[in-house]
C-alpha cells in the first residue's frame, strides 16, 4: 500500500509540474525550454503511473485523480499562494474516499 501511495505522490507531482511548466511557457511569457522541460516531465509522469501494481488501468487512473486533485490543491497553496477555502478541502475529501473505496472495495 505505501508503494502505491509513493507512486501516486511522484505521479502527480510529475504531472502538475510538468503541466505548470507549459502553463508558464504558454500563459506567463516564460522560454521555450520551461515548454520543453514540461512536456519531458510529463512523459516522465506516464512512465511512472504504469509502475503501479494494480491490475486494472482504469481503476488505477481513476483513483490517482483522487490523489492528483488534492496535490493540485496543495500545488496552488504552495506554489501559486491560493489559500484553498473550505469547499476546496470538502471536495479533496470527497475524492480522496472515491478514490479509496474504487482501489480498496472487496471485489469477488
Amino acid at each position: 500500500m505505501t508503494y502505491s501511495i509513493v507512486l501516486f505522490i511522484v505521479a502527480g507531482l510529475a504531472e502538475i509540474g510538468g503541466g505548470y511548466l507549459i502553463w508558464l511557457w504558454l500563459r506567463e511569457g516564460q522560454p521555450l525550454y520551461m515548454g520543453v522541460i514540461g512536456g519531458f516531465i510529463l512523459a516522465l509522469y506516464g512512465v511512472i503511473a504504469t509502475l503501479q501494481t494494480f491490475p486494472s488501468f482504469g481503476r488505477v487512473y481513476a483513483a490517482y485523480g483522487g490523489v492528483f486533485i488534492v496535490l493540485s490543491i496543495l500545488w496552488g497553496w504552495g506554489i501559486d499562494k491560493k489559500t484553498p477555502d473550505f469547499y476546496d478541502w470538502l471536495g479533496a475529501f470527497i475524492c480522496l474516499i472515491g478514490a479509496s473505496v474504487i482501489l480498496f472495495a472487496p471485489r469477488n
